[in-house]
Formats: structure tokens, C-alpha cells, sequence
């Protein structure tokens, strides 16, 4: 399939169109369509398809596809960002890491501070995790159940490095920031637990009282 057969297929009506035009563009690996997938990941509908267009893009090397993920981070359209944060955790480049601002850690929409928190924890140096961590400690208590178990398990995936800021947490007088922080406690102690267990026990220690909070 030409580059130019590719394009028109990724705006196709049909979305078995527009997977296999997808999966024809990374097999293909020609760089100038980059920039067309770059731009139905912000617009793309179906799941499939955007995870296609991910794949496809993680398929260029680096250098070709980086720089073009980090402008639409600049995006006003929502899923243009929380594609671009995906695919940028998925090529795994750190060059990246400066482009992932404290405003897309806050953004206000959920799956874009999502993609960021995921993002983050892969690009961040070693130098700067704990930095990161005091950036995501500001989240505790934020969004549904799958906003909160995102974020806790990127701040899981730094390691110990939270531990002295988590703990200062669990005594926030919000009692939805302090049973997130105590959540995000019981996972990094027990991750195989799982997140519903650990947000049980959390509203235990929450509902006894802080002297209830064990030490980390």
C-alpha cells in the first residue's frame, strides 16, 4: 500500500478501513506518514485503531517521530495530548522528559493527567524522580476509581522514593486525599493485593482515626 493509499485509508468512514491502513504504515516504515498518523491520533474514535496508530508510530525511529508527539502536546484538543503522552511512553525516549509539564500532570481532563502520569514514570531521570513524585503527591484524592488507581500506580512505579511524602499525606485533613494516600501505602506494601483491598483497609484506618496510620 502507497503512503498515499495510507492517508486516504486513515480517513476512511470505516474503521477496518482505517485499522489496516494503520498496521500498513508501520510495516511500511515510510517516515512521511508520520505526520498523518500523528494527526488522526487526535481525532481517532476507536480504541483499536488509536492503538494502532501507537503501534504504527512506535515503529520510526525516535528522532522522527518524538519532536512531532511533543508539539501536539500543545494541542487544545484533549485526545491529542493523552495519544501523544501514550505513544511518548511507548517509544520510551527521555529526550522527551522536559516536555512533560506540571500542567499536563494537572491537566483537567482526567485521561490527559492519566497519559501523563504514565508517561512521566517511564521518562523521568533517576536525578529528578523525587521531584515528580511531589508533583503527583498534589493529585492524592483526585477523580473515580480509575483516576485514583492510575495514579497510584505511577507513584508505585517510582519506588521508595515516595514513601516520605506519602506518609506525610496520610494526615491531610481531606479525608479523600488522606484514604488515597493510605491506598497508595497498602498497594506499594502488597501490590498483589490489588487496589480494591487496599482501598478497603484504607477506609478502615481513615474511619479509626490517624493513630490508626501504621509507620512506613
Amino acid at each position: 500500500m502507497t503512503t498515499t493509499r495510507v492517508a486516504h485509508g486513515l480517513e476512511s468512514s470505516d474503521p477496518s478501513v482505517r485499522l489496516q491502513a494503520a498496521l500498513a504504515a508501520g510495516t511500511a516504515g515510510d517516515p512521511q506518514i508520520i505526520g498523518a498518523l500523528v494527526e488522526r491520533c487526535a481525532v481517532e474514535p476507536d480504541f483499536f485503531v488509536r492503538d494502532m496508530l501507537t503501534w504504527a508510530l512506535t515503529r520510526f525511529p525516535a528522532p522522527a517521530t518524538v519532536p512531532r508527539l511533543v508539539e501536539e502536546l500543545r494541542s487544545e484538543i484533549p485526545q491529542a495530548r493523552s495519544q501523544a503522552l501514550h505513544t511518548l511512553s511507548k517509544i520510551g525516549d527521555r529526550q522527551a522528559w522536559p516536555a512533560i509539564t506540571r500542567s499536563l500532570l494537572t491537566d483537567a481532563h482526567a485521561e490527559v493527567a492519566r497519559s501523563a502520569w504514565r508517561a512521566a514514570v517511564v521518562l523521568v531521570p533517576d536525578s529528578e524522580k523525587a521531584e515528580l513524585a511531589a508533583a503527583l503527591m498534589t493529585q492524592l484524592g483526585r477523580g473515580d476509581r480509575e483516576t485514583r488507581l492510575s495514579l497510584s500506580r505511577a507513584l508505585v512505579a517510582l519506588g521508595e522514593v515516595i514513601l516520605p511524602a506519602l506518609h506525610a499525606a496520610t494526615a491531610e485533613p481531606e479525608p479523600d486525599v488522606r484514604e488515597h494516600a493510605i491506598a497508595t501505602q497498602q498497594l506499594f506494601r502488597d501490590p498483589d493485593a490489588g487496589f480494591e483491598y487496599a482501598v478497603e483497609q484504607a477506609k478502615r484506618i481513615v474511619a479509626l482515626g490517624p493513630n490508626f496510620v501504621r509507620e512506613d
